[in-house]
């Protein structure tokens, strides 16, 4: 894919707010087919687009990518043949590769992850500066009012929202919505929050009239449940204290939210779309979701293997027609065990 391209589809993704890893080759030894400059970007669901090598360096850079998408941390990866991978070094990851071509190549993954979405609803001098204060510390920010703002009362690039819909204004699982409509339409803001599914949602008010809008929403049919979900008072509690000093305990509370959250986070193996045979590995790394190519060792997924073949009922994945090939006119001799 041209740089042009790859510079278009990377903004593309930038503006979906998709999580995404660009792998650039570093260094390569012949025989490869990459050179150093060759780039790619790998998208949460294991889609590749540019270019970072043949059929026997992408698997491995790809499963690389995600496990750094889910880390989130940088990896340098050295793709060699078992004998020729350098002593571990901090830092950079040793992939053996074991297809015929015998080439060598270094890719630099650098994780791309969306920022933390934060949505502030209300226009009080809160609002104001805890939208000011999230922005410098790297949050996605956007302001909520339905009877309107002045987007130049917030600092570029703070999104400006008029309406309660929050759902369609894209806030989702992974945002944080603090509403501080002090107490002109708790309810509705406070209702509308739950209902888009935000993962953390804070009221600020006091205990007093927290109880209230529970108590109001609650006559309202929302479930108790969901109304457990609202943090409230929000922020650390320092007692009574000016707006912006306020909004700085609440921002507070956000940050240790999103770190607990990030501490806690697993990422689940993913599901196998076909039957895979257990074919031991001649050096390969494999992780778990992964298949074995039983001709050259290769770890591959099968989810997306371009060339498979079925044998007494099992399907098995390969990382290149040749393998495929090999596999088809002699099954028998790869499926014995060394």
């Amino acid at each position: 894919m041209p740089s042009a391209s790859l510079a278009t589809e990377e903004a593309a993704l930038v503006s979906r707010r998709e999580p995404y890893a660009r792998v650039t080759v570093v260094w390569s030894a012949s025989p490869v087919s990459a050179r150093a400059g060759d780039a790619g970007l790998v998208t949460a669901d294991g889609r590749l687009r540019g270019w970072i090598g043949g059929s026997c360096a992408e698997p491995v850079v790809v499963r690389q990518a995600l496990d750094a998408l889910a880390e989130g941390r940088s990896r340098l990866v050295h793709l060699a043949p078992p004998d020729d991978l350098p002593p571990p070094r901090p830092g950079t990851v040793n992939a053996a590769v074991t297809c015929a071509s015998e080439g060598s190549l270094e890719v630099f993954v650098e994780p791309r992850l969306p920022p933390a979405q934060l949505v502030v609803v209300g226009r009080s001098p809160l609002v104001r500066a805890l939208a000011t204060m999230a922005g410098v510390v790297g949050f996605d920010v956007a302001v909520v009012e339905r009877d309107g703002l002045d987007v130049a009362d917030f600092p570029k690039p703070t999104r400006v929202i008029d309406h309660l819909d929050l759902a369609a204004a894209g806030v989702g699982p992974a945002s944080f919505v603090v509403v501080a409509t002090m107490g002109r339409y708790d309810e509705d803001a406070v209702e509308a929050a739950l209902a888009s599914g935000a993962g953390f949602v804070a009221l600020v008010a006091s205990g007093r009239r927290a109880a209230t809008v529970a108590a109001t929403l609650r006559a309202a049919g929302v479930a108790d449940d969901d109304l457990a979900r609202v943090r409230a008072p929000a922020g650390l509690d320092l007692g009574d204290l000016p707006h912006a000093e306020i909004a700085v305990a609440v921002l507070a509370e956000i940050v240790a939210a999103k770190a607990a959250a990030a501490a806690s986070s697993a990422t689940a193996p993913p599901v196998l779309a076909v039957q895979v045979a257990e074919i031991p590995t001649t050096g390969a790394a494999r992780t778990e979701g992964e298949a074995v190519d039983p001709v050259c060792g290769m770890p591959v997924d099968p989810t997306t293997a371009g060339d498979v073949a079925v044998h007494d009922g099992v399907t098995y994945a390969f990382c290149c027609s040749g393998c495929r090939r090999r596999f088809e006119a002699a099954p028998e001799q790869f499926l014995t065990p060394a």
